[in-house]
């Protein structure tokens, strides 16, 4: 998930969505408009059950009535009403920081490593490391790998405490390209950025397409991948560096814009949103753009559906080498939920976190709700019109537990190879508080570069620049 620029602004009721459904028994639905659009659905319920409060960006339906009853399987399972607090927009972030700062009282929130530890650093959620220890299901490692928990410490305040519990498999992000492209043309899979950029070259002349396409700088990890850079912050003698920021960066900004001026790369790349480039490399507009491994499988069978030729096969490659042959991706800024300090049924919302990571929860997650996205049939799954068209994504298309076997091993071409590169090359960046404010800074200069409005050499010296002078690091 693409970190989203975060303002402080109030919140507009029209923003949220907020989803009502009783747990148990038979509900009866209502519809009520207040303020300009925000819309509460409302159900009836015994006075007994307790109420849980979800807010999340990603996790849910994909539809108003698809979340209703997304919110039933939760309320079924846990016996209780299910209020689920979901965004229309792209400002997921500044709404969650404006109803957590406003006292809204919620139970559970979904947000990122970047987003926990502000929230952790102003105690605005809980640490849940001892319930964690004790809990027979997020304590067994084969559900929640130990590297796992270590990579949520870096979210904490000086590393100790675990704040958020994993959604999902975060995975890497990572150059995904039309390989039945490389194979008409007699091309190799590129690995350094020599190669990269004759695999553009080749794609503009013989496919009339992009080599490239971007969203700003959120993608080029894998190609910071050829001078040994990682995305976010390193430690180097105990002082914060931002790599991106350094001289070492600049021929990879020179590159970029080499393929910018060569028209090999999408030009709209700074304004681009990750929706923007699927749908760009799915239309046979570009031939490579960088995203997540879960994704390598959905763009084959989202391409089935769209009609895209039989030949269509997306695969993944890793990151460009470096003099030494090393590569790498970057995993993703992990997906959690976590428990704020005002909730107010903490050990329901706990409840929820250790359910969702066993397979009612995960099946949940992934397929999505039965009779819906899918339904039983001599005791084997078998996806619906709308499961297939959702491509098996609810909030958690690949659970992180290795108990998990996903039903439909048809439906994930490409996908064994990419999740390899990423468990090979993987790295977790290390984000803090400031990060957002830093990356806005990154991208800005970053963009210019590419763009040739700055020599990579001026860009990457006013970036320095700027990040020390907001003392978002240290040299």
């Amino acid at each position: 998930m693409k970190t989203k620029r975060r303002v402080y602004t109030v919140l507009s009721a029209s923003a949220l969505t907020i989803t009502m459904i009783a747990g148990c028994g038979t509900s009866q639905t209502g519809n009520t408009t207040a303020g300009d659009a925000s819309t509460t659905t409302g159900a009836a319920s015994t006075k007994t059950e307790p109420t849980l409060t979800i807010a999340t960006g990603v996790v849910g339906g994909k539809t108003p009535q698809e979340n209703t009853a997304f919110a039933n399987e939760i309320g079924q399972a846990l016996h209780c009403k299910v209020q689920l607090i979901s965004t229309t927009g792209s400002n997921y972030d500044q709404q969650l920081m404006t109803m957590l700062s406003s006292g809204q009282k919620i139970d559970v929130v979904y947000t990122e490593g970047s987003t926990l530890a502000e929230l952790a650093k102003n105690g605005e959620v809980e640490n849940l490391q001892s319930q964690i220890q004790n809990s027979s299901v997020l304590g067994d490692p084969k559900v929640v790998p130990q590297y796992e928990w270590n990579d949520i410490k870096l979210s904490s305040p000086n590393g100790k405490g675990i704040y958020g519990v994993p959604v999902k498999y975060q995975g890497a992000l990572m150059p995904i390209v039309r390989e039945d492209w490389l194979k008409q043309l007699g091309l190799s899979q590129p690995k350094t950025l020599n190669q990269y950029l004759n695999v553009f070259q080749t794609f503009k002349e013989k496919k009339n397409a992009y080599g490239l396409t971007l969203s700003s700088l959120y993608d080029i990890e894998p190609f910071m991948s050829a001078v040994g850079l990682k995305e976010g912050y390193v430690m180097q003698n105990g002082k914060l560096t931002v790599p991106y920021a350094t001289s070492a960066a600049i021929p990879v900004y020179a590159w970029l814009h080499k393929l910018y001026e060569d028209k090999l790369l999408d030009p709209n790349f700074v304004t681009n949103s990750t929706a923007d480039e699927r749908n760009l490399f799915l239309s046979n507009r570009v031939g490579m753009f960088v995203y997540w491994d879960a994704w390598v499988p959905m763009l084959n069978n989202l391409a089935k559906t769209q009609g895209a030729a039989s030949t269509f096969d997306a695969e993944a490659l890793p990151g460009a080498e470096d003099s030494n042959g090393k590569t790498l991706v970057s995993m993703g800024d992990t997906s959690l939920f976590a428990i704020p300090s005002n909730a107010p049924d903490k050990a329901l919302a706990f409840k929820f976190l250790e359910w969702w990571n066993t397979q009612p929860g995960e099946v949940l997650g992934s397929l999505g709700v039965k009779g819906i996205d899918y339904t039983m049939q001599n005791g084997k799954y078998k996806l619906t019109s709308a499961g297939s068209s959702e491509n098996m994504d609810h909030g958690d298309p690949d659970p992180i537990s290795s108990y998990w076997k996903n039903p439909f091993p048809q439906l994930q071409k490409g996908y064994a190879n990419a999740r390899e590169i990423g468990e090979k090359y993987g790295y977790q960046p290390l984000i803090n508080s400031n990060w957002t404010n830093a990356q806005d800074i990154v991208w800005q200069y970053g963009d210019e570069a590419i763009l040739g409005k700055l020599t990579p050499q001026a860009a990457v010296q006013q970036m320095h620049a700027a990040l020390l002078q907001k003392h978002y690091i240290d040299q």
